[in-house]
């Protein structure tokens, strides 16, 4: 898929006055340092458009941007460590959950996990929440330029090993960075296939 534009909509925490549900929709998540905001901008070859900081938990609303005026790419507040109050992450978790369950034209979720760390029980309690809640959701792997590709690798299959408890199967794999771009033409390409098959909801 070839970006021609990529477009800020809207920031919001209310999910009633979020953009009409007319266009497929991809939310991307994951604990606040996973390197979120960079590879969206990979992604969308536009270097400020989701907004990157060094301090964990920048972003704090459901951040809209339309993508070749075909799709809504949607940039959630990370979960974990954000250097914020526990009423705040409270607000967040429930803002977002909210989201999630309630969107109709929410195509999958991107979980992002950092590829660099063996597998979290934060992350592997947020896949499981998708499960429980019958979202579709893939993973991808973020840094992959920080380490060697075989121990990328490994903590990938301890991930995959660590689902298996709970899922029959593991979502669809990618394994990605922001700096090379690896990983974000496959991205694209599964959202470009997932898009041909979109049909509106009713309600709209």
């Amino acid at each position: 898929m070839l970006i021609k534009s990529a477009e800020f909509v809207c920031s919001n925490t209310n999910v009633g006055q979020l953009p009409a549900p007319t266009l497929p929709e991809y939310a991307f998540i994951g604990r606040s340092n996973v390197g979120k905001s960079s590879l969206i901008n990979a992604l969308t070859n536009r270097k400020g458009l989701a907004k990157t900081s060094q301090k964990p938990g920048k972003t704090q609303l459901i951040n809209h941007f339309v993508i070749n005026g075909d799709w809504y790419l949607v940039d959630l507040p990370g979960y974990g460590f954000a250097q914020t109050s526990k009423k705040n992450r409270a607000e967040w978790e429930k803002f977002i959950r909210q989201y999630l369950t309630k969107r109709d034209n929410l195509q999958c979720v991107f979980v992002l996990i950092d590829s660099r760390h063996e597998p979290q029980r934060i992350d592997l309690n947020f896949c499981c929440w998708l499960g429980e809640q019958g979202l579709p959701f893939m993973l991808v792997f973020t840094k992959a330029d920080k380490q060697s590709m075989v121990k990328s690798d490994q903590n990938i299959a301890k991930f995959k090993k660590a689902l298996l408890t709970w899922f029959e199967e593991v979502p669809l794999v990618f394994l990605t960075s922001a700096e090379t771009k690896a990983g974000t033409d496959s991205i694209l390409g599964t959202i470009g296939e997932i898009n041909e098959n979109f049909v509106p909801p009713p309600s709209v």
